[in-house]
């Protein structure tokens, strides 16, 4: 088996952790590159994603998505589109990123934004 590096290791260790919990309630996927942040909503139950939003959205295109101030702006909105569809509360999975930064800013934002995790 070929070594794992160190941000498969957090991965799985996250996904382990969460899929011991019951997998009830839906998954909020968080992935960050350089220029962009993504959160989804997926319900691993039914293999569906409930709601998401990015940085890549045409609103917020033309400003940074390589920032603090872009990732809140995506957790208010992943929060709105996921209580439309009907869930309040989730699981956070943070994937192989760390809980700081722009990662942390977009869980605070989906908290204010009335998601409970």
């Amino acid at each position: 088996m070929a070594k794992l590096s160190l941000f498969e290791r957090r991965r799985r260790r996250v996904r382990t952790a969460l899929k011991a919990r019951g997998g009830l309630r839906p998954r909020l996927s968080v992935h960050r590159s350089g220029r962009h942040i993504y959160a989804q909503v997926i319900d691993d139950a039914a293999g569906k994603t409930v709601a998401s939003a990015s940085t890549l959205e045409k609103d917020v295109r033309d400003t940074s998505g390589a920032n603090v101030s872009a990732a809140q702006s995506v957790g208010q909105r992943v929060a709105e589109r996921a209580k439309a569809a009907g869930v309040t509360t989730v699981v956070f999975d943070r994937g192989g990123f760390l809980f700081h930064g722009r990662v942390k800013a977009l869980a605070d934002a989906a908290r204010e934004g009335g998601l409970e995790f």
